[in-house]
């Protein structure tokens, strides 16, 4: 596969990708449970519709066409996880760490794609992927600065001495998404594509174990436990990804992307957490969310800072 049909690819990944958003985007202003938090979204709609005919129009410049099947997939995903979010009883919170981490994922795949566009000679697709990574960078911050809002909006209706109650759900679920992390950081670890990128991921896979470990610690110091259910339903998450990887040309690239969107989906879960903690002057939530917090951010920027080599071990393994 030459350079120029791998850019073709990537448009078409692209594509799908602004599909599913526009499922989603045009969804959340009704289940965002807050004014301010349905602004935002439906800010990002117009423009998501804009990106869409961004990426369209440089797809037909190279004579191709959006795949039927990745859409029809990508749009299923998206309403699947409407009708999750607007079934959770902090449906704000769900929707919002949601929509960072998705934010994220496009922001990746813009990042790659204007790489392989540059490596292919195209300036054109190149300055379209950085013009769109822009915006879903300033998505991303905008839902950022959200997250109180969010957790005031799923908090609404609780009364003060369910606060702590909710530190413990909120805890199930950061455990849940911990068990998901190892799975990808494990198949991961194995086909990174390069030896930075495996080793990027085999240190966090460490440090993931890790805070497993701290979350279970705190759940137990509560007199709790993890949740069978919701860890056994995000390890298939995690089983489910390692087919869809090996069923990909070019994993080192998706999963490059997979991972940073991932990580970001912790780092939004982490925060609420810590708000939700902080209200109900949970001190030992907090200090375990802030260390976590540090080590996610800090694993995101090092893959970021590896998507050149992604990019490349993907174009060798499609050659």
């Amino acid at each position: 596969m030459s350079a120029n049909d791998q850019l073709e690819s990537y448009l078409s990944d692209a594509h799908s990708i602004e599909e599913q958003a526009l499922t989603q985007l045009r969804a959340a202003p009704d289940i965002a449970g807050d004014a301010g938090l349905a602004e935002i979204f439906t800010r990002h709609l117009d423009e998501t519709e804009g990106h869409e005919q961004m990426i369209r129009d440089r797809m037909e410049a190279h004579g191709s066409k959006p795949s039927k099947l990745k859409e029809a997939l990508m749009k299923a995903g998206g309403a699947g996880f409407v009708l999750f979010a607007g079934s959770q009883p902090d449906t704000p919170g769900k929707l919002v760490a949601h929509a960072y981490s998705y934010e994220h994922l496009e922001l990746a795949s813009y990042e790659l794609l204007e790489i392989v566009a540059r490596r292919a000679g195209d300036e054109d697709t190149a300055v379209t992927a950085r013009r769109i990574r822009d915006e879903e960078k300033a998505m991303a911050e905008r839902l950022g600065a959200a997250f109180d809002t969010a957790v005031d909006a799923s908090l609404r209706k609780l009364s003060p001495d369910d606060l702590q109650e909710q530190v413990t759900k909120y805890l199930m679920d950061a455990h849940a998404l911990e068990q998901q992390a190892k799975k990808l950081l494990e198949k991961a670890s194995e086909n990174g594509g390069t030896r930075e990128l495996e080793r990027i991921y085999s240190e966090h896979l460490g440090e993931t174990r890790g805070h497993a470990a701290l979350v279970e610690r705190r759940l137990d110091e509560l007199g709790s436990s993890p949740s069978r259910f919701k860890d056994a339903a995000m390890k298939l998450g995690g089983l489910n990804w390692s087919g869809f990887f090996k069923a990909q040309p070019d994993t080192p690239g998706k999963l490059a992307a997979f991972a940073y969107a991932f990580e970001h989906l912790e780092i939004a879960g982490y925060e609420e957490l810590k708000r939700v903690a902080t209200r109900a002057g949970d001190t030992g939530t907090v200090e375990v969310c802030d260390r976590i917090l540090g080590e996610e951010r800090a694993a995101a920027r090092k893959v970021a800072g590896a998507f050149d080599g992604a990019v490349e071990a993907s174009l060798q393994a499609v050659a």
